[in-house]
């Protein structure tokens, strides 16, 4: 494996472009923008003012930099570098700002949520959505990019608007039965727009394009209740996860519970292999310590070697509790991935060390990445009969 050399960036804002050819990085107003395969400067830019969000476009044709504290958002071309855009919010603010799927259109949140303004670099166009809320999720695009739902707050009660993304003209608007509307999530084949409540009440809400509730679902109630939800890549299952360590699997025929996973302290099936890091520091002895030792080149005193040993069962997997007097105590499952096939689903549950989880496009392999370590874990699929 080979390293390249480091280069600066300011706020962990670098960006691969999504066709994998270009490599964007921030040094406080300063946009640079690298070929990926030999790390050559190919356009740099220079901002207003130190740059907060950096976004490519779908086709990886331009590039967006919002400068939240000064309500502005410049955009570039790489076709044409003498082409850029600026987007002034003015006394409205900015407080987010994002890319629509065909990237030719630009989404600024102001302050306050206030409103939504959609800027059109083709016609030049501005259209304005009012009443967003301010939740967990409160916008989300199909996956084919033909609309766009949008959670809004009206006369102290949750509603969803569905846009067209061609021409943001308004296709449906409806009322949910939400206390406080936490997030929306489109099914991925866009049949389905799933709508969840606060942490405060246990209840998932299914909704047809056409704003027909198709089901509603509550595991219980009078606790904590959902944390995260993910749709399987096929639409066929709806994962949820809540705030008791509990995964709820629903079907899309019923939208019944399938089953149901936890996360046991004990793992003592014996069809599960597990694989524990055994870490060994290099020891000096007094001899090596001398002055007169030579150290092999490309090694280190305080260099670690590692290696993977098969545990045996029972394992108990280590279990940090959270302060309860603490905001936001780290319980429940938080995060959850579907293989590509829809065959495996990867939780994280608690307080683990693991700020992602994505699996590889073939399915077979699991991408964990943590503040310290990248871990990739392998899945040995049963022989077909």
């Amino acid at each position: 494996m080979n390293f390249s050399e480091v280069f600066r960036h300011t706020n962990q804002l670098c960006r691969v472009s999504p066709d994998g050819k270009c490599l964007a990085t921030c040094v406080q107003y300063r946009l640079v923008v690298r070929n990926i395969n030999t790390l050559q400067i190919l356009h740099l830019y220079t901002c207003l003012d130190q740059i907060a969000h950096v976004e490519w476009s779908s086709d990886s044709q331009f590039i967006l930099c919002a400068m939240y504290k000064r309500g502005l958002v410049q955009v570039w071309s790489l076709e044409q570098p003498d082409w850029h855009c600026k987007i002034d919010e003015g006394s409205a603010g900015l407080v987010s700002s994002r890319w629509s799927p065909d990237g030719r259109h630009v989404l600024n949140t102001t302050e306050f949520h206030l409103r939504v303004t959609v800027w059109s670099l083709c016609s030049k166009s501005v259209s304005y959505i009012k009443y967003p809320k301010a939740c967990q999720k409160g916008l989300d695009f199909s996956r084919d990019g033909r609309y766009m739902a949008l959670a809004e707050r009206r006369d102290c009660k949750d509603h969803i608007s569905v846009f067209v993304c061609e021409d943001w003209q308004l296709l449906r608007h409806f009322e949910t039965d939400t206390q406080d509307l936490s997030g929306v999530e489109w099914s991925p084949n866009g049949c389905v727009l799933a709508v969840w409540d606060s942490c405060l009440e246990y209840k998932v809400l299914l909704y047809s394009l056409d704003g027909r509730l198709l089901s509603t679902y509550s595991a219980y109630g009078w606790s904590l209740g959902i944390k995260s939800i993910a749709w399987s890549p096929s639409s066929q299952f709806l994962a949820i996860g809540s705030y008791d360590e509990k995964v709820r699997i629903l079907n899309h025929i019923t939208w019944k519970k399938l089953t149901e996973f936890e996360h046991p302290v004990s793992i003592s099936d014996s069809r599960a292999v597990v694989y524990r890091e055994m870490e060994r520091r290099a020891v000096a002895g007094s001899d090596d310590l001398s002055i007169h030792h030579q150290i092999p080149a490309g090694t280190s005193l305080f260099s670690t070697q590692s290696k993977y040993e098969i545990c045996e069962l029972p394992i108990y997997v280590p279990i940090v509790k959270p302060d309860p007097d603490r905001a936001n105590p780290k319980i429940g499952v938080s995060t959850m991935a579907f293989s590509s096939d829809s065959r495996y689903l990867a939780t994280k549950n608690g307080s683990f060390q693991v700020l992602s989880l994505s699996w590889h496009c073939g399915g077979d392999s699991l991408i964990l990445l943590s503040k310290e370590h990248l871990c990739l874990c392998y899945v040995e699929a049963e022989a077909p009969k």
